[in-house]
C-alpha cells in the first residue's frame, strides 16, 4: 500500500525510472557536461552546445517534464544549465538567459513552461545573471514533434518574434536555453528574429541535442 508521500513525491527517477528517487546521482551525472558543441543541419549563425545527446536519462527527464509533468525535474535540470553555462560564460561580462518560446496552449498544459523555469533555476545560481524572456512564437505554429527537418522550417519561418534586448545587454554574454536541439530550425528562427530587432546571441545552449 502506497503512503500518503508517495502519492504526492514521484517514487521513481524521471531519467531512470529508479524507486526511490525523483532524481539518482547517476542520471545527474549524465547531463553534468561539459557542454559539447554542436552544428545542427539549420545553422543558426552562432555556437550551439549541448549538455548531452538526446538518449537515456537526459531525453526521459525532458520528456517527463514536458509530458509527465515531472515538475520536480526542473531543480536538477536547471542546476545543470547552470553548470554548463558556468564552462562558456566569459569571465568579467554578465550574463543573458533568453528562454526558446513555447507556445501557450503547451505552456498551460505543462503547468509553466519547462524551459524559462529551468532558466530561473540557472540564473538563481550564477552572479550576475537575469532571464529576459524577449521571445515569442505565433498562435499558428505547430508541436515540431514528428515533423520533417523541412517542416519544421516552414512551421516556424517568419512566426517566431522578438523584442529588443535591454540597453545592458551591450555588454552581457547573451545565451539562448532551450530543452533540445533537434534540425535547428527553432535556434535558427528565434536567432534570426533577435537580430531582425538589432539584438544578438552569443551562443545557445540545450539540455540535449539529436
Amino acid at each position: 500500500m502506497r503512503t500518503l508521500l508517495d502519492l504526492v513525491l514521484p517514487s521513481e527517477c524521471g531519467g531512470c525510472r529508479r524507486p526511490g528517487t525523483s532524481w539518482c546521482a547517476e542520471c545527474a551525472r549524465a547531463v553534468a557536461g561539459p557542454p559539447m558543441r554542436i552544428r545542427p543541419r539549420n545553422d543558426p549563425g552562432v555556437p550551439c552546445w549541448a549538455l548531452s545527446p538526446y538518449r537515456g536519462p537526459a531525453r526521459q527527464a525532458v520528456l517527463a517534464v514536458k509530458e509527465r509533468g515531472r515538475g520536480d525535474l526542473v531543480p536538477p535540470l536547471g542546476l545543470a544549465l547552470a553548470a554548463g553555462l558556468a564552462e562558456l560564460r566569459v569571465p568579467g561580462r554578465p550574463l543573458i538567459l533568453v528562454p526558446s518560446p513555447s507556445r501557450k496552449a503547451s505552456a498551460r498544459r505543462r503547468g509553466g513552461d519547462p524551459v524559462l523555469r529551468c532558466a530561473r533555476v540557472a540564473a538563481r545560481s550564477l552572479d550576475g545573471c537575469q532571464v529576459v524572456p524577449c521571445l515569442r512564437v505565433w498562435w499558428g505554429v505547430r508541436d515540431s514533434a514528428g515533423l520533417s527537418a523541412r517542416a519544421r522550417d516552414r512551421n516556424l519561418r517568419g512566426r517566431v518574434s522578438a523584442v529588443p534586448l535591454p540597453a545592458a545587454a551591450a555588454n552581457a554574454q547573451v545565451v539562448m536555453v532551450d530543452d533540445v536541439l533537434t534540425t535547428g530550425a527553432t535556434a535558427r528562427a528565434c536567432a534570426q528574429a533577435l537580430a531582425g530587432v538589432g539584438s544578438y546571441f552569443d551562443d545557445i545552449l540545450v539540455t540535449c541535442a539529436a
